[in-house]
């Protein structure tokens, strides 16, 4: 038996609803202005890896598509890394602190259960007293942080929002347990949403449609039982391992398969466009399988997916728009095009955002 097999219940009767669509906004538009990102200098290697647990790089790379990860040094934070990806996601922007009256950050590893990572952020960059809150939504928590800026921009009471995902990840695994530790990675990604008065509702750039979901029935097949009021911290708990991620890898990789490829055809198809008709997908970086199965189920070749994971490993809530921001970089996002976000995680959740850029 391979000592890296997942054990479990098998979900195979697990099939996602449609969620909940917000649907073609009306009126005001709102788009990203600017993208930043932040990783730690820190790579840690498969090889590196080989010395902690019984594992090989060509293991890690076959079944994942890994090669290597960064790591926050021990006293760097997630409000660090937020602030650094805040920060350069305003630069591209054009935009000072000052213009930003929304702030959003998603993380299930924040600096402190409270107060939020997101009110850290707006005090070390500077901002006046403006709206700040967290959204733990796991892997899809910057799709889900996206939707709720977008439709508080679009209420009117809000011009500019940072929305910001950040992990550090390493600070939650059990390093003597080679099924989680050489998925992950720290890392932070973050954009800034702007209104536009001539925007996305009569076919110009900005966010299109986003559907989200979520289904705690299988809340145990990805999950972190210590640290909350079932479980407290106490020397016992931390001796149990309550305080590390679990994980049963195979359940996880079927039903993200089928909720992210679900979740990126029905956005398309909700909005009179065919699947080639994206651009770019950007896909949440868990697994190279994952995602070359998503092209296989949408007849899309490799390169209309962006990776990074072999880089960057997987970096929950930071995944999409570390993976958004390095596209820009690169040109592979032009003018007009369709690109669509899409991300699953713990929760169960999951989220796809259609936007032209």
């Amino acid at each position: 038996m391979n000592p890296h097999s997942a054990s479990g219940s098998e979900t195979e009767s697990f099939i996602p609803a449609p969620g909940a669509t917000r649907g073609k906004p009306v009126g005001t538009g709102v788009a990203i202005r600017g993208t930043g990102a932040y990783t730690p200098e820190k790579v840690l290697t498969n090889d590196d890896i080989t010395h902690l647990v019984d594992t090989t790089d060509e293991w890690i790379v076959t079944r994942t598509g890994i090669r290597e990860r960064r790591i926050a040094a021990p006293d760097e934070t997630a409000a660090d890394m937020a602030v650094r990806a805040g920060a350069r996601a305003l630069e591209k922007a054009g935009l000072n602190p000052a213009d930003i009256d929304l702030v959003i950050v998603a993380t299930i590893t924040p600096d402190m259960p409270f107060p939020s990572t997101a009110c850290l952020v707006q005090d070390r960059l500077g901002m006046g007293p403006v709206c700040a809150f967290d959204v733990e939504a796991a892997c899809s928590g910057f799709i889900y942080i996206t939707e709720i800026a977008t439709s508080m921009l679009q209420s009117g009471r809000f011009h500019n929002a940072l929305v910001i995902g950040t992990e550090k990840l390493s600070s939650i695994l059990d390093w003597n347990d080679r099924s989680t530790c050489v998925l992950f990675g720290d890392g932070a990604g973050a954009a800034v949403l702007s209104r536009e008065e001539n925007g996305n509702g009569d076919g110009g750039r900005g966010i299109i449609d986003t559907r989200l979901g979520a289904d705690g029935s299988a809340s145990n097949i990805l999950y972190m039982p210590g640290g909350g009021c079932r479980i407290p911290a106490t020397a016992a708990s931390v001796t149990a391992g309550h305080h590390f991620l679990k994980m049963n890898g195979r359940e996880v990789f079927k039903i993200a398969v089928r909720i992210m490829g679900q979740a990126s055809q029905d956005i398309l198809t909700d909005n009179n466009l065919g699947l080639g008709d994206a651009a770019l997908i950007i896909p949440h970086q868990a697994n190279s399988r994952i995602i070359e199965m998503l092209s296989e189920r949408m007849k899309l070749p490799m390169d209309r997916f962006h990776m990074n994971l072999d880089r960057l490993g997987n970096t929950s809530a930071a995944s999409v728009p570390l993976a958004l921001d390095e596209a820009v970089e690169q040109g592979k996002i032009r003018p007009g095009d369709y690109v669509v976000l899409v991300a699953f995680g713990a929760g169960l959740t999951w989220g796809a955002t259609l936007l032209r850029w």
